[in-house]
């Protein structure tokens, strides 16, 4: 039927013309569609007991025998079908990734398919063929119901737009306004390999609530002054433009005996939480588990029934502080020499070429460091073309990199370990385990003796994903 695609796939949801859409795909000769063959509580339509021979019963054990079926059933044409953001989720990757599985996209206003789904539950009636036969009732507007369901749709939609730009697909976009526009649907059906066309669209179904949102609501004032509190642009946002980040696995590090795994953000409180490990049961840092793999660590954790996991965040100026001195101010193993060389050559960062030494001042410190900030900022917003490295990436960054493989137990503050990290320790058997001390970083000069108000008011603009995603106030 087509060179392009063996089957294909309507991305919709309830209320957004997907019934008419597929009664007009269905009146093009090479075409079928199927109707909601995934939907978990029937096949294809409510009253069918099978598609293609394959029962309900059956497809529920199998769904890619189904998929195959629709794939395949009849060389002369190509089948498809609807498929809602609640539908059998164990067939979505695969519809996805395949590319010989053609994505068509329908949409609606948000607000219309919420207002014409509460009128279809209050008369229960769904499609309508017959305006005699017509229902009438109002919607009562739920703000809380509401916002879930716009979640709803534009998680979905954004899941189905990243899988489709991570394997070099494309989707055809159809708008219900569209829906009525015959162009559109001869476009849609070439699109999907067909080769006749049609003169006028199939009128069967009919539109049930023609009238004005206004008009179908009962309490139309309390809609607007909910709508009016969303942000439909996301413009408070907090905008990212940090690449995304790995689970960093290698990095974790597991206790000796007691079945605890840390899970470290870098420039975090490392060195203090290694030592309260090593403490804990009384070995050195060469006992500890480190330099896992992914697989290798599945298999530290099935050895360990009952393990927790953790991680530490730290105040997001403490932190830059840390990452500057650690990693780009000092020439010592472990900085970073490069990055260290293009900062004073390419953007001028004020520090010395070698160690710091008695020349420089507590004034040059604070010049220095304001510098970093400004710097790690561009950096975070891709504007640099050094790379955005873990020890200054944001730590709400790197907590959705950690997800990727598995998320930890507990997100603990460091100003809060000596409360936490003991709690911990006594839900996996230490009756009276010891408080981690702190560690201070190696620094020429302390962030206290050059903290003031510019220097927080950077930090803030670098790091407000931060600073709003965690809560953190000043840092003194």
């Amino acid at each position: 039927m087509s060179d392009r695609f063996d089957c294909f796939v309507v991305f919709a949801e309830m209320r957004t013309g997907s019934n008419f859409l597929e009664a007009n795909l269905n009146t093009f000769e090479g075409i079928s569609c199927y109707g909601e063959a995934f939907n978990p509580h029937f096949i294809g339509y409510p009253n069918s007991e099978d598609i293609l021979g394959i029962s309900q019963k059956e497809r529920d054990v199998d769904p890619l025998r189904l998929l195959d079926q629709i794939r395949t059933a009849n060389p002369d044409e190509i089948g498809g079908f609807r498929y809602f953001h609640e539908h059998d989720p164990r067939i979505l990757d695969t519809v996805l990734s395949d590319p010989k599985i053609a994505k068509v996209v329908l949409t609606r206003n948000p607000v219309d398919s919420y207002v014409s789904w509460k009128i279809a539950q209050a008369t229960g009636q769904w499609k309508l063929t017959n305006v005699k036969s017509r229902k009438d009732a109002k919607a009562q507007f739920d703000a809380d119901e509401f916002e879930q369901h716009l979640a709803d749709l534009q998680g979905f939609q954004v899941d189905i737009m990243n899988s489709l730009q991570r394997s070099a697909q494309t989707a055809f976009y159809v708008a219900y306004e569209d829906l009525q526009d015959v162009e559109i649907m001869n476009g849609l059906a070439r699109w999907l390999g067909a080769t006749s066309q049609l003169d006028g669209l199939n009128t069967h179904l009919k539109r049930q609530n023609p009238q004005p949102v206004s008009e179908k609501v009962t309490n139309f004032e309390d809609m607007e002054q909910s709508l009016s509190r969303l942000d439909r642009f996301n413009l408070t946002r907090t905008p990212t433009f940090e690449p995304r980040r790995g689970p960093v696995v290698p990095s974790y590090i597991g206790g000796a005996k007691t079945p605890l795994l840390y899970m470290p953000i870098r420039s975090g409180p490392e060195a203090s939480v290694r030592k309260w490990l090593c403490d804990l049961d009384g070995v050195d840092e060469n006992a500890l588990d480190k330099n896992f793999k992914q697989n290798t660590l599945r298999g530290w954790k099935r050895q360990r029934p009952g393990h927790r996991s953790f991680t530490v965040i730290r105040h997001p100026l403490a932190r830059a502080h840390e990452a500057f001195c650690s990693k780009i101010l000092t020439t010592e193993k472990g900085s970073f020499a490069g990055i260290r060389k293009t900062l004073r050559r390419a953007h001028n960062l004020p520090i010395p070429e070698g160690e710091p030494g008695d020349d420089y001042t507590l004034e040059a410190h604070r010049t220095a460091f304001t510098a970093y900030l400004a710097w790690v900022k561009a950096n975070l917003a891709g504007q640099t073309g050094v790379r955005v490295d873990g020890h200054w990436a944001s730590q709400a960054q790197c907590l959705q990199g950690m997800a990727d493989f598995t998320l930890p137990d507990m997100i603990i503050r460091e100003d809060e370990m000596s409360l936490y990290l003991p709690a911990l320790a006594m839900q996996v058997g230490h009756a009276a385990p010891i408080e981690p001390q702190p560690y201070p970083n190696k620094a020429p000069f302390s962030l206290t003796q050059i903290y003031d108000d510019q220097i927080e008011s950077l930090a803030r603009d670098a790091y407000a994903r931060d600073y709003v995603m965690f809560g953190f106030d000043n840092w003194a």
